[in-house]
């Protein structure tokens, strides 16, 4: 039994598992790079690692699954550029407030059926048909991202995630 009285969902709780692995690396990332590295572009594209955290913050978390997936009334700011971190925000701030996100949208989920129509779509043709279909897109994105951090750091600083040092 889960906590609401039903039946455990194993998928979703592996889904969300997996998920929040991915959030984690965002965050451990971002964090192990030096300050000055954090609001650099390492990429033609101009996108920066705070950048990077405030898009799955807003784009990825706040949009899927709060807003298509819960259909809560969520602020979007229309006319931003979910790429550009506030200068004004500190990176600790930065992290936190997509931590909070993150929580959120594990809260969001969590009474959800995962066969489920997402409840808000935002034009005629759904990209995606049950709340499953949008997890598993966050989750990619998520991963995605994680892996241009990891290039990010590499580039930073040399540092590489999950290299275990060998002996000279």
């Amino acid at each position: 039994m889960d906590d609401h009285g039903g039946t455990a969902d194993t998928t979703k709780d592996e889904l969300l598992g997996w998920l929040d692995a991915k959030r984690r690396h965002i965050a451990t990332q971002v964090e192990a790079m030096p300050p000055e590295a954090r609001a650099r572009s390492f990429v033609p594209s101009g996108w920066t690692p705070r950048g990077l955290v405030r898009h799955l913050t807003l784009d990825v978390e706040r949009f899927w699954l709060r807003a298509v997936v819960a259909g809560e009334s969520v602020d979007l700011p229309t006319g931003y550029d979910g790429w550009l971190a506030p200068e004004d925000q500190s990176d600790d701030e930065l992290l936190a407030a997509y931590a909070a996100e993150c929580a959120l949208g594990n809260d969001a989920l969590a009474d959800l059926d995962l066969d489920a129509a997402p409840r808000w779509w935002f034009d005629d043709s759904p990209m995606y048909s049950t709340v499953r279909e949008v997890l598993l897109h966050v989750l990619v994105e998520t991963a995605t991202h994680a892996g241009h951090l990891d290039v990010s750091r590499e580039l930073a600083d040399g540092g590489q995630r999950l290299v275990l040092d060998t002996p000279d």
